[in-house]
This record gives C-alpha cells, sequence and structure tokens, in this order.
C-alpha cells in the first residue's frame, strides 16, 4: 500500500481525500482474509485499549467494532452509557476527563447530538472514531459501503449510485454521498419530498422525488431504513402509503442496470422500505456490508492504534494467532 493516513481521528468522510480512503480500504482488504481464517485473531493491538461510548442504542456497529478490536488483540470497554453517570447528570465535558484518566488509545463514539465526537476528540490525547453523530455523519459505514461496492463491482469510479428512502435524517446518505463523489460517482437521492433536506441540490447529488426515474441505469441502489423513532411528525401520510410508492420491490428495481447491487445499513423494514424478494434475492449485498464492516473497522482502529505511532505489525500479511 502507498501512501499512508495521516489523520489522528476519524470524524468523518468530510475532510479525507480519495487517496486516504483507499488507504483506508486496501488496509480492509488484509484484515477481511484474516476474518476468514480459522482463527480470527491477529498480535497487532496488544496492549492498546479502545473504549466504546455508545450514548445511541447500536448493535450492527457497536458489536463490529468490539469484534473488530478483539480481533486485533486490543482491549476492549464497552460503556453502558444507561447505566453511566451521564444519566446523573454528568456532562460530556467530565466524561472526556474522566475517560482521558483511563489513559484509552482509541474511543469509539456514537451519539444523537452533531458534533459530539468532535468535541470529545478536542479534549482528548486518544484518538476518536465517530460512529455516527446526530444528522451529521457515519463514516465508518460509508466506508463499509465504499468496500462492498469496490468488491463487487471491481471499481468505485463513475458509477452511478441511488441513494433512496429517509436522506433527510440519515447520516448515511451524507457520509456515501460525500465519499463516492470523491470518486466521481453519480450520487442520485430520491425520497419524498418532506423527507429531502432544504438545499441538498447544493451538494452536487441529483435529487428525484419518484423512484423510477432515480433508479434508471443505477449500478448500486442503496435503500435507507425508515427512521419511524423520528417520523412523529406528520411527514408521512402512513408508512403503506410509502411502501406503495417508494419501496423497493422487483419491479422497481428492473430499472436500475441488469448487474446492479442492492444494498441497506440495517435494520431492514421489510415490506416498507425494501420488499422481502429483493433483500434476499441475488441482487442483495446486505450481508456482505455486515461482514466488510468488520474489517473496515479493524482497519480504522488500527491506523489510529496502531501504524501512525509504529507499533503496528505489518498489515500486509497480518499473523495468526493461535
Amino acid at each position: 500500500m502507498s501512501g499512508g493516513f495521516h489523520h489522528r481521528h476519524l470524524l468523518g468522510v468530510e475532510g479525507l481525500t480519495a487517496t486516504d480512503v483507499l488507504h483506508l480500504l486496501d488496509t480492509a482488504e488484509a484484515f477481511f482474509a484474516v476474518s476468514r481464517r480459522p482463527v480470527r485473531k491477529v498480535p497487532t493491538l496488544r496492549g492498546k485499549t479502545v473504549i466504546n461510548l455508545f450514548y445511541e442504542a447500536s448493535t450492527r456497529t457497536r458489536t463490529s467494532f468490539e469484534l473488530a478490536g478483539k480481533r486485533l488483540s486490543a482491549d476492549v470497554v464497552n460503556m453502558s452509557v444507561a447505566a453511566s453517570s451521564v444519566k446523573k447528570g454528568e456532562t460530556l465535558y467530565d466524561t472526556c476527563k474522566t475517560l482521558e484518566a483511563m489513559q484509552p488509545d482509541v474511543v469509539v463514539m456514537r451519539h444523537g447530538a452533531s458534533g459530539a465526537p468532535h468535541f470529545i476528540a478536542s479534549r482528548l490525547r486518544c484518538a476518536v472514531i465517530n460512529a455516527g453523530d446526530g444528522m451529521h455523519e457515519h463514516p465508518t459505514q460509508a466506508l463499509l459501503d465504499a468496500f462492498t461496492i469496490r468488491r463487487a463491482k471491481g471499481r468505485l469510479d463513475g458509477l452511478t449510485v441511488a441513494i433512496c428512502g429517509d436522506v433527510a435524517h440519515s447520516r448515511v446518505a451524507r457520509s456515501d454521498a460525500l465519499l463516492l463523489r470523491l470518486f466521481g460517482c453519480t450520487v442520485r437521492v430520491v425520497a419524498p419530498r418532506t423527507l429531502l433536506p432544504d438545499g441538498i441540490e447544493s451538494t452536487g447529488v441529483e435529487v428525484y422525488d419518484r423512484l423510477e426515474p432515480a433508479l434508471d441505469g443505477a449500478d448500486v441502489v442503496m435503500v435507507l431504513r425508515i427512521q419511524r423513532e423520528r417520523l412523529e411528525g406528520a411527514l408521512l401520510p402512513s408508512l403503506r402509503e410509502y411502501a406503495r410508492t417508494f419501496g423497493l420491490g422487483p419491479r422497481q428495481l428492473a430499472w436500475a442496470k441488469p448487474d446492479a447491487i442492492v444494498m441497506h445499513p440495517g435494520p431492514m423494514n421489510r415490506g416498507v422500505e425494501i420488499d422481502t424478494t429483493v433483500a434476499d434475492g441475488p441482487k442483495s449485498v446486505v450481508l456482505d456490508q455486515v461482514e466488510a464492516g468488520v474489517a473496515v473497522r479493524m482497519a480504522a482502529l488500527y491506523l489510529l492504534a496502531g501504524e501512525r505511532r509504529g507499533e503496528g505489525d505489518g498489515v500486509h500479511e497480518p499473523a495468526s494467532e493461535g
């Protein structure tokens, strides 16, 4: 791998270059192979400490980071915010100072407030990885999506990608669009007008309010979860109406290219934004995304806690530990 990853933190796709992304994806390729070995562990981050600090519920992302850290032989601590001092009124600043006293090497943070990981990154000596902040960004999701697309299509450059669903509330859509445009992709977003953020056209994406034209000729169809917990304000007439007009079924998917792939960040609302026959069909790479997530997060932890301090053990051929 040429070049390097010269960032202290991973707070968003914004600020990364195409070279940064490729370096991380190439690193992830090596760790992807590790995850398919009989012994899925390397000593790369032995002696390092990773703290997972999740203020929002998450199964996939938290478990993925936990597995990633453990497969790198790091000591991984999962902080349960529901049972922590935060519930007793502790400020984010005081939480930062408490964490710093524990001498972690990486803090992985998910928070409902946009900018919260940036806040702690400015106050901690260790590396910080944003695992999703408010409606802002989710960089490792975008990276694992890019990893999955590159493995499925053989490239990232110049693809047409349709992102369908609740764009207004989706940090995944924002991060994916930022990353894909680094590689000259045509990014289309499609949703009811009530689920499109104001001024989204200024970001360089193509905007649609009908599904079929957005899917026409697409190489990749990325379906977003309808976030029921965020839709209390009558932004949709009903979930049934949404499924009828914006749900992805076989008839709608036929508008995309014959070799198009279908993605979803999970968890899926089957029968709402995606039909079961599509979710489980031959074009679906949803489970590939899940597998890719561990490898990409291993790469992120390695590049921030191992390689940048000169303590990694050669990621081209990670040694098994058995």
